[in-house]
């Protein structure tokens, strides 16, 4: 019994969760408000019939009224005439008439009550339906809303390769390091020009100290021109005073 009653709740498991999966809320609501108008339209068929039963009881509560009045009159006339066997017979079925009175009295007293009850719950179910066409828009909304926040999330939660997100980030770490390429590149062509600039600033200087070289022989041998002229003329002027002394 107990792998019996195992096996019973699996498959009842089983068939709930297929059940749950293939239940769809906009058809399900869909579903309720068909119900709810075809318990609408069985409840108001039910009202009449019990409305129809209520007057042929109050038909026939009336009818046996009527009888037993009639039967009354004729009792009366037959002890008028003298005739006590037709006053007893009508007395009894005036009887009769009476006791069913009393009982088509009770049961379309019962019958009342029942009709009215019908009617109340016939009113609550139509004022139910009517608010609910509102409530199933509502209800659609927001199961709509519900399932596209559940697609978006499965989708951020489930990243594919080829997400776009990823290969946005990626197009930008690529893009940095073309930026990057791109400033190391201009900083070692900044460099190379530095380099030819101090090289035509070398070539300046060297060109610079030629010409201080030049410029420093050409005052050597000026000097030494001018030390040689002052000798001659020494020599000169010493010979001179030697000849005016003798």
């Amino acid at each position: 019994m107990a792998i019996l009653d195992r096996v019973s709740q699996l498959v009842r498991a089983n068939v709930n969760d297929l059940i749950d999966r293939a239940e769809d809320p906009e058809k399900m609501l869909d579903q309720i408000l068909r119900d709810m108008q075809s318990n609408i339209t069985q409840a108001r068929a039910q009202v009449a019939s019990m409305i129809a039963q209520e007057k042929e009881l109050e038909a026939d509560f009336n009818q046996t009224q009527q009888l037993s009045g009639e039967w009354h009159d004729k009792a009366t006339r037959a002890v008028t005439a003298g005739k006590d066997d037709l006053a007893r017979e009508a007395l009894r079925r005036q009887r009769d008439n009476d006791e069913s009175s009393k009982l088509y009295a009770q049961q379309l007293d019962v019958q009342k009550q029942a009709v009215e009850k019908l009617k109340e719950q016939l009113r609550l179910l139509e004022s139910k339906y009517q608010s609910t066409p509102s409530q199933r828009d509502t209800l659609v909304a927001r199961q709509r809303r519900a399932q596209a926040t559940k697609e978006v999330a499965q989708h951020v939660s489930v990243l594919s390769p080829l997400d776009p997100s990823a290969e946005l980030d990626r197009m930008e770490r690529k893009i940095r390091s073309n930026e990057a390429q791109a400033a190391a590149i201009t900083e070692i062509g900044d460099t190379s020009y530095d380099a030819q600039f101090r090289e035509l600033g070398d070539a300046d200087i060297e060109q610079e100290l030629q010409a201080l070289k030049a410029r420093a022989g050409q005052g050597e041998s000026a000097g030494a021109l001018s030390s040689g002229a002052d000798a001659t003329e020494t020599a000169d002027t010493t010979a001179e005073t030697s000849t005016t002394s003798s």
